[in-house]
């Protein structure tokens, strides 16, 4: 049975272009990075040239960017690293309906004397900049999501920095792991100070993310160690990972003008079909055709279904999706973000993800209609 897969916000399927790239690094024999002889100095090009490819894909300065093992790492060492340096300096805010990552390094953060606030947002998922402009306004440092990885939500973070008093003020770091690839990243200069990316949400490998900070953000590293990556992540840098996700990330950041309008028409023909089939179903965030809505994502509920129970019985029937973050796909309790939106519990255990990507294809959106028709019939 040929699957359907549309759960790239989970992760998506590596590139062909990246899986060439990993294994002709893997093929080299390469030396560790921090040697001097020919084999190290080899991988140290390979580590430099990576840096070079994403700093240009996005518009940065290389010394601006640091590797990690992923978006969770890098979203950690922004959060504990600023705070850490900076326990005096002001407060902290986030918000409820954050992915795991910055809710647990928030949570961590408070424990070791961090002053924290937690936003609110409406039903849509966005902040409530007019209720939440004094925390915003008295907060050292704002660690907030580009777009939600459950509902699709995008948060307008110009009016967050505006909502904090402008650049002078606290520090604003941006979850960007779902927007790469999918946005324009307009908020990345001029808006942030600090944003985390992971590569296999764009068809690179597992295990390598990055952290992009400007000149205002001052952290220390979580780890002790070596002095890898400018002594913010000491350790032997995955060489051939970082090769091959720098060609994933600059192919993604190339394709994403052509594939937003395309994706965002395949949700859309998506959405209407199974708004056809069940008319009583419901859905989750902006509407379809909302341009605050991720062009790729799609969040309802079935009613009277559980969502994960939902989950395994399409799997038996040939489509992939999911119930909301997949770093939350074991717990039993129904999504934080559906919650923090007002949804009671019963809806926010049916809510249902489905996320696409650059490999996703027409005839892909309506067999995932079918299977749902006949699952749910």
């Amino acid at each position: 049975m040929k699957k359907v897969y549309l759960d790239h916000n989970a992760t998506a399927p590596l590139r062909p272009e990246a899986r060439k790239a990993l294994e002709e690094a893997l093929d080299l024999g390469l030396g560790n990075p921090s040697s001097v002889h020919h084999r190290g100095r080899a991988a140290r090009a390979l580590v430099d040239e990576a840096r070079e490819r994403i700093a240009g894909a996005l518009g940065v300065a290389e010394e601006e960017l640091t590797f990690t093992s992923g978006g969770t790492e890098a979203l950690n060492l922004a959060i504990l690293g600023v705070m850490g340096e900076a326990p005096d300096r002001g407060g902290l805010a986030t918000c409820q309906t954050e992915h795991s990552a910055v809710l647990g390094a928030c949570a961590l953060a408070a424990d070791r004397g961090a002053q924290l606030t937690t936003l609110g947002v409406d039903a849509l998922g966005r902040v409530d900049l007019e209720s939440d402009r004094g925390a915003l306004g008295a907060a050292h440092l704002v660690a907030i999501a580009s777009a939600n990885g459950e509902t699709g939500t995008q948060q307008d973070l110009e009016a967050v920095r505006v909502a904090m008093g402008g650049e002078d003020r606290g520090l604003l770091c941006v979850d960007g792991v779902q927007s790469l690839g999918r946005e324009p990243l307009s908020w990345l200069k001029g808006v942030a100070d600090m944003a985390a990316f992971s590569a296999h949400k764009v068809g690179g490998p597992q295990g390598v993310g990055f952290l992009w900070k400007n000149r205002r953000a001052s952290l220390g590293p979580l780890c002790a160690g070596g002095g890898q990556e400018e002594g913010l992540r000491p350790g032997t840098e995955n060489v051939a990972g970082i090769h091959a996700a720098s060609i994933a990330v600059e192919l993604a950041a190339r394709e994403a003008r052509e594939q937003a309008p395309r994706q965002r028409a395949l949700l859309t023909t998506l959405a209407q079909g199974l708004f056809a089939a069940f008319p009583q179903l419901d859905l989750n965030g902006p509407p379809v055709e909302d341009p605050g809505r991720l062009p790729n994502t799609l969040n309802v509920a079935f009613p009277g279904t559980e969502g994960r129970i939902l989950v395994v019985r399409l799997d038996l029937a040939g489509l992939e999706v999911s119930a909301g973050s997949a770093c939350a796909s074991g717990s039993l309790e129904p999504s934080h973000v559906l919650l923090a939106m007002g949804q009671g519990g019963e809806r926010a255990r049916a809510g249902l993800r489905i996320s696409l990507g650059p490999t996703t294809t027409e005839q892909d959106i309506h067999s995932a209609v079918d299977i749902l028709r006949k699952t749910l019939r």
